[in-house]
């Protein structure tokens, strides 16, 4: 395979998943250890990509963000898995915060027959809620057409109104030193309180926001349980040593 192949090869990887292992571009590509490293080091050196432990994640801009449309096609088996796990952690009785994100709206499916109350910010979430029959509430505020989020000070106001016992949040970026992020201030402020309000608060992400970090800064990683799909035995532990994590078993 020339260069020119493996390099598309592993930006096209990148761009569906958002991060790659070492051993499966070796693998997908038919190439050696050294070829792929070169070739990842070829690919950072013009910023695409940035190399870290066992391949590689898809470089972003911090204030950049995908729609919600974009980001519902991207990795959606993880998305379901993590769904069904922190969907799981629910009871009778809760009163529990959905955050606009692709992966709490996966959750929705997941919560029907439950006698609980729904709050959320999604507009995307409140109508399937509504179909489904779940006691449900929707915040008012500024909508944001991109990520078909509710924000701003007057939702910052109205999520005051209420206490939850388990809060669930999409994050962009999950970073050691930066903790959670989100390329938008007015979402991360809105996140922040729903922590904030919540007994027991939830990161729902993929392991493709592993090692990015974004604009807004949501919180540290203590403040919350990470639910998230398979991570290498390093990074758990890493993580593990400031927060809580359930993981997807395959």
């Amino acid at each position: 395979m020339l260069n020119a192949e493996r390099h598309k090869l592993i930006m096209d990887l990148l761009k569906r998943k958002g991060t790659v292992k070492l051993k499966n571009l070796i693998e997908v590509s038919d190439s050696s250890e050294s070829t792929i490293r070169r070739d990842l080091a070829e690919l950072e050196n013009l910023g695409v990509l940035r190399r870290v432990h066992g391949g590689a994640i898809l470089s972003q801009a911090r204030t950049i963000e995908m729609s919600m449309l974009e980001k519902s096609v991207r990795n959606v088996r993880e998305k379901k898995q993590i769904a069904r796990l922190a969907a799981s952690t629910v009871v009778d009785g809760d009163c529990i915060y959905l955050d606009a994100g692709s992966t709490t709206f996966e959750m929705i499916d997941f919560l029907v027959g439950r006698d609980i109350t729904v709050v959320t910010n999604g507009l995307m979430h409140v109508e399937e809620l509504v179909n489904l029959d779940l006691n449900a509430y929707i915040l008012g505020g500024k909508m944001k057409a991109k990520t078909k989020a509710i924000i701003g000070g007057i939702a910052l106001d109205n999520i005051m109104n209420y206490r939850f016992d388990k809060s669930f949040i999409g994050a962009n970026g999950i970073h050691m030193v930066d903790g959670y992020t989100t390329p938008d201030m007015e979402e991360a402020l809105l996140k922040r309180r729903s922590m904030e309000l919540s007994d027991e608060t939830f990161i729902v992400a993929d392991n493709s926001k592993l090692h990015h970090s974004h604009f807004a800064k949501m919180f540290d990683l203590e403040a919350a349980v990470l639910i998230t799909n398979s991570i290498n035995e390093e990074e758990k532990l890493s993580l593990m040593k400031k927060t809580s994590v359930m993981e997807v078993l395959d």
